[in-house]
Order: structure tokens, then sequence, then C-alpha cells
């Protein structure tokens, strides 16, 4: 099976093709892709992590690892955030609440890395699948559209970057199934 590099550099030097497959769409098929120059280095991010991303399910994968740290971060980060609206933690000083505060997303940080491995099914299940694939491409397209506000057609294109470059490591590892 391919490996990290063998993914990842496959990601990278294949991307011309999706651009080129997404102007015939677009040309030929009526799909409304906007090809903004910022459409498609977008698009080459979210299609060369899609070509690794896969992988995640795997926890001595590269992408495993660095997720997880990712994860744990937002996690206990959120937490802090959030402690103030629900806790009132009155100890009598502002730096003493604030490091309870991060005491608890800390707590809670190391309890989300543990329970990024624990809840990842096994490898090459639900995650090496074309409905992940589309979940993940639908994922890209949201963010786009609604939580950067990039057009709909540039963030049409970005989504179909994403599942293009998850399909791509589908088919490198021979492995595409619907589930």
């Amino acid at each position: 099976m391919p490996n990290y590099d063998t993914h990842v550099l496959s990601g990278v030097v294949s991307y011309p093709l999706v651009v080129f497959i997404a102007f015939i769409l677009r040309d030929h098929a009526g799909i409304p892709f906007v090809l903004s120059s910022m459409a498609m280095v977008v698009g080459y991010a979210f299609y060369v992590l899609g070509a690794d991303l896969p992988d995640v399910d795997h926890p001595s994968a590269l992408i495993h690892r660095g997720t997880k740290p990712i994860v744990a971060v937002a996690v206990g980060s959120a937490v802090f955030m959030k402690v103030p609206d629900y806790i009132n933690l009155n100890l009598g000083s502002e730096g003493l609440n604030v490091t309870a505060a991060w005491l608890l997303g800390a707590l809670t940080a190391v309890v989300a890395w543990y329970g990024f491995t624990a809840l990842m099914p096994r490898h090459r299940g639900i995650v090496h699948s074309l409905l992940a694939a589309a979940v993940y491409g639908l994922l890209a397209y949201a963010l786009m559209e609604f939580g950067l506000g990039m057009g709909t057609g540039e963030s049409l294109f970005v989504g179909f970057s994403a599942f293009s470059g998850y399909t791509l490591h589908l088919l490198l590892d021979r492995e595409v199934s619907l589930l």
C-alpha cells in the first residue's frame, strides 16, 4: 500500500488534472464552478490534504498523529473560552480565575487526546469510503461558502477539489467502497 509520501506527492502532482476536469465540467456539463485564483489555491490545499486524510483512522499515520494535538488544543481552548459562561470561578483574582479556566481546558484536552484515537473507526473502515470523501467535500464547501464567505461557484470548486483528493487516496489504495 502507498505510504504518506506517495499519497501526498500524488496529490501535489495530479492537481492540474483536477483543474482541467473542473474546466471541462464547467464548460460542457454546466456545473457552475468558478475557478478564481483564490479558489484554485484553496482547492489545492484541500486536495493535497484529502490525498492523505483517509489515513486519519490509523494511529501510527502522520495525519493521525498531526491531527490529534490540533483536536486536543481546539477542544481545550473551546472549554477555556466557555468556562466563564457556565462556571463562576470566583477565586479572588483574575490570575487565579484564568489559570483555573485553563486548567479545566487542559484536562479536557487530555481527554480529547485519548478520545480522538478511541473514537476512530477501524483502519480502512468507513473513513476509507466514498461516503467519507463526500462528507469531506461537503464540509470544505460549507466552510468556504458559509464560514469564509467565498462565492458559491468558488466554494463548489473547493468542495470538488476536496472530494477529488480524498478519492485519489482511495484509488491509490485500490480500495474504493461506498461505505
